[in-house]
């Protein structure tokens, strides 16, 4: 059974954050939830957690994981940036979106596409994540929590306290933001290309649009907005 640690998400407590850090340091895996859906996160150099994350998830090698980051300064030291791209980023975090950017050397290579050699770069908008990082020195790697064929095993659960339960024998602490579930996700944008392409679309897509606006953008939509 994991453990269990209760949070208020506006106003966490140094203990409880502490909590969170010192089991991404023994190299465990923590049930964090953040501005959208909860995620399964483990230190981004803790190479047996990637892996079992994967195997939670079940996904394949090709398979994108993220990077979240503390700020900007993160940001840049694990993708590299042109200028145009850290003014766009810069007006949008932190923010419930995922970056598709090229990776540098710093990043471990099961983080990044084995093709493309891009890295997904995250900022959220949640005290709790920020404060972890923040804490821990460094980002960490981070997926939706989220395990495929089973019932109540989705972020849009009706049943918050199954869906954290299903988690129990899987990640070495859970973290209780008792607050209802969310089933919207990041908005993620590919910045890897001559302009910017919208990948998802989730949350705060307005927001989005007008800095793209503001940058004398146009963006290439592929999917469906919301």
């Amino acid at each position: 059974m994991s453990e269990r640690v209760k949070i208020n998400p506006n106003s966490p407590k140094r203990k409880q954050i502490f909590d969170v850090v010192d089991t991404l340091l023994d190299e465990g895996i923590v049930l964090l939830p953040t501005d959208s859906q909860y995620s399964l996160v483990c230190d981004y150099q803790n190479k047996k957690g990637m892996d079992r994350i994967r195997k939670i998830r079940q996904m394949g090698k090709k398979d994108h994981l993220s990077v979240m980051c503390h700020s900007l300064e993160h940001v840049s030291t694990f993708a590299n940036l042109t200028d145009e791209n850290f003014k766009l980023i810069k007006r949008l975090i932190p923010g419930p979106y995922t970056f598709i950017l090229p990776a540098t050397r710093e990043v471990p290579r099961l983080l990044t596409h084995p093709k493309k050699r891009t890295v997904g770069i995250r900022v959220p908008n949640y005290p709790i994540c920020l404060e972890t990082i923040q804490e821990l020195g460094r980002p960490v790697m981070a997926i939706t929590a989220k395990l495929p064929n089973v019932e109540n095993g989705q972020p849009d659960s009706d049943d918050r306290e199954l869906y954290l339960s299903r988690f129990n024998k899987l990640v070495d602490l859970v973290v209780d933001h008792q607050q209802n579930l969310s089933g919207q996700e990041t908005t993620i944008l590919d910045l890897t290309g001559d302009k910017p392409e919208l990948v998802r679309a989730g949350l705060g897509m307005k927001l989005l649009r007008e800095a793209i606006a503001l940058q004398g953008y146009t963006m290439e939509e592929t999917v469906p907005a919301t």
